[in-house]
């Protein structure tokens, strides 16, 4: 009886001394190493995904499944970033004084998007303003009147891209409208132009989609323009 006691004690005593258990394997290398399926009665829920592998719960036999990050992002996931916009009637520019002398946004207004959340738009400066810090697809395309006209515009008028942070607007990209000159002195400008890139924001910033260089853009033609942009996150 005393040899059985002694025995007892003696593997309660050990027991502290192993940092590592296994179960279905004699050499664990880990603190828990678990060679067979994995059930979990308890688990907490997480605010973020941190890391490059995801767990699942099957939540009908508890049990444990490794999966791809990348279904989670799938058709049925929703992208709040996304907005596009389009204005085919009523175009005009705005003329902001807090804004560069050479630059005038579009009157783009909530009204004119065709998708995304009327909250990303402020109508008052004609802005998209970025939810979250990250890589973002941009495009706009602009046609001044039909897109061509039959003489050269003077100056350097083309369409532009703004960011504006911290109260500080800078122009991101430009593309000026293009001119030829053909036989017989005819001179064409063609004012169809658009720009696609993918840019870096700060949560905060605010994209404008306007005109640089304006001063000799007609009231009359832009009222027969064509603007449109999109533009969503694609990275952070």
């Amino acid at each position: 009886m005393k040899t059985k006691l002694y025995s007892l004690m003696l593997a309660c005593a050990a027991i502290p001394l192993f940092s590592q258990v296994g179960i279905n394997t004699a050499t664990p290398t880990a603190t828990l190493d678990v060679n067979g399926t994995l059930k979990v009665r308890d688990v907490p829920a997480a605010t973020a995904l941190p890391g490059y592998q995801v767990l699942a719960v099957n939540q009908g036999t508890t049990q444990v499944f490794s999966m791809d990050p990348a279904l989670l992002t799938g058709a049925s996931a929703t992208n709040t970033s996304v907005y596009a916009a389009k204005k085919t009637s009523g175009l005009n520019i705005l003329s902001l004084g807090t804004l560069p002398a050479d630059f005038q946004p579009v009157n783009f207004v909530q009204a004119d998007r065709n998708i995304g959340t009327a909250s990303l738009f402020t109508n008052a400066d004609g802005s998209y303003n970025i939810p979250s810090t990250g890589v973002y697809a941009v495009g706009f395309a602009f046609r001044y009147g039909t897109g061509l006209q039959a003489s050269l515009l003077s100056g350097a008028p083309g369409i532009a891209i703004a960011r504006t942070r911290a109260a500080v607007t800078t122009l991101i990209d430009t593309r000026p409208f293009s001119g030829i000159n053909l036989a017989l002195a005819i001179n064409l400008t063609l004012s169809d132009s658009s720009i696609n890139s993918l840019y870096s924001f700060q949560a905060g910033d605010k994209v404008s989609f306007g005109l640089v260089d304006t001063g000799n853009i007609s009231v009359t033609l832009l009222g027969s323009s064509v603007a449109s942009f999109y533009i969503y996150k694609v990275s952070n």
